[in-house]
């Protein structure tokens, strides 16, 4: 017997011939039938990434080493988490009360090329501009409905874009969406342009597009084509300006997140509404001077931020969909230099996970009693960013042609973090 009232039943091609054959019913009705059985579409998946723009000390926050001697443990203290037998710095209060929603990586293993570009992070590979950032791969591969653009940047710093966010060989329909100025006036119809009038502007348009193509060799034409009908999605479906618009939040939720609620609270926005991929910079710590006053000044806002957005997801339901990492281009060095500066450090630092269904409540990885070596293999960003790329469903062997049409991995390194998916 053909069950199709089953919750999640997925149907072939005999299923469904064997259900016209038996009622006459159309592939219309049976669909009837699955939402009377309120059958559900699963949410889609979504990354929030909040890059700690010239790399947090790791051993100020949450690899802390209170039996090292006074040069190595720096000022701060560990305070107990809600995990027995986790510590984080006494300035990470709030985040210490959810440590069971967290999963903290020690002795991630990263590069330093001297200029605080997080491209190592942001597309798995250590050399720089040579492949296209997490976000524009997964615009590719996995772009998103409704109107919505597949990848937001909160990362901007005047007077553009971050380089390391660019899509190299993907071409430029997948560069990350902007939400800054221009970029959220352009979501509006132009004074006294019906959507109509602007739907019939688009046939023009595509009456006129008589280019060949094939002498378009960089991809930059078939790029703006993309850019241009993914325009006119967003411009017409009113989801996407609704998703970017912060005056629907009340004044209670900017307190809950504090210093750094604009690009939070429309990060936790954008990934509701449906946006897969959301990059945001938070701070500058780039200490080689007054560590522990940047740290001690910067902590306590860090920590207001993502202890109310980790929980805002959790309230919503999205901790399942939804994965968020927070985490810097790489450490800052065990000893204290210039009385009260650390310098970079990539042979070790950490990074803070939370959501994604993973398993949450464990330290991954230990570094040994100064905090500057991994005890073990040390894992990197590309095996969380496989990791993520699983979460979204993507494979990260998969390959997509670059300006050579030479097949390129996303990933080369594709083990993924084993700990928090197992």
């Amino acid at each position: 017997m053909l069950d199709i009232l089953t919750p999640g039943r997925r149907f072939n091609r005999r299923d469904v011939l064997r259900v016209g054959a038996l009622g006459g019913l159309t592939l219309a009705g049976l669909f009837r039938q699955q939402a009377r059985a309120d059958v559900k579409p699963a949410r889609p998946k979504s990354v929030i990434m909040i890059w700690l723009r010239g790399g947090a000390s790791h051993i100020d926050s949450f690899d802390m080493k209170p039996d090292a001697p006074a040069e190595i443990r720096g000022e701060f203290k560990p305070i107990r988490t809600n995990v027995s037998g986790i510590d984080f710095c006494e300035h990470l209060p709030k985040l210490a009360t959810i440590a069971d929603k967290l999963a903290v990586l020690r002795g991630i293993k990263s590069v330093d090329i001297g200029d605080h570009t997080p491209h190592f992070i942001l597309t798995g590979f250590p050399d720089r501009g040579k492949r296209p950032a997490f976000g524009c791969v997964v615009s590719k591969l996995k772009p998103s409905a409704d109107g919505l653009p597949p990848y937001v940047s909160l990362m901007y710093d005047p007077p553009g874009l971050y380089d390391n966010e660019g899509p190299t060989y993907l071409g430029p329909a997948h560069r990350p969406f902007a939400p800054r100025k221009e970029g959220l006036n352009n979501l509006t119809l132009c004074k006294g342009v019906t959507p109509d009038q602007f739907a019939d502007r688009r046939r023009l348009l595509a009456d006129f597009d008589t280019l060949r193509r094939d002498l378009d060799t960089s991809g930059t034409l078939s790029g703006m084509d993309e850019h241009g009908r993914r325009a006119a999605e967003m411009v017409l479906n009113g989801k996407a300006r609704a998703a970017f618009d912060l005056k629907k939040e009340t004044d209670a939720t900017r307190e809950r997140y504090g210093k750094y609620s604009e690009n939070m609270l429309m990060a936790r926005r954008l990934v509701e509404a449906g946006v897969p991929v959301v990059t945001l910079k938070v701070g500058d710590w780039d200490t080689h001077e007054k560590n522990f006053i940047d740290h001690k000044d910067q902590l306590p806002q860090l920590d207001r931020g993502v202890h109310a957005l980790v929980s805002d997801l959790h309230d919503r339901g999205l901790d399942k969909d939804v994965a968020v990492v927070v985490w810097g281009e790489f450490g800052r060095a065990p000893r204290v230099s210039r009385g009260d500066g650390r310098d970079h450090w990539p042979d070790a630092g950490a990074a803070v996970v939370a959501g994604g269904g993973f398993k949450m409540g464990q330290v991954i990885g230990a570094t040994d009693s100064h905090g500057g070596q991994s005890k073990g293999t040390p894992y990197t960003p590309a095996n969380v960013l496989a990791t993520l790329y699983r979460h979204l469903g993507i494979d990260p062997a998969t390959t997509l042609p670059d300006h050579t049409r030479r097949p390129m991995h996303l990933l080369d390194d594709r083990e993924v973090v084993k700990e928090l998916t197992g």
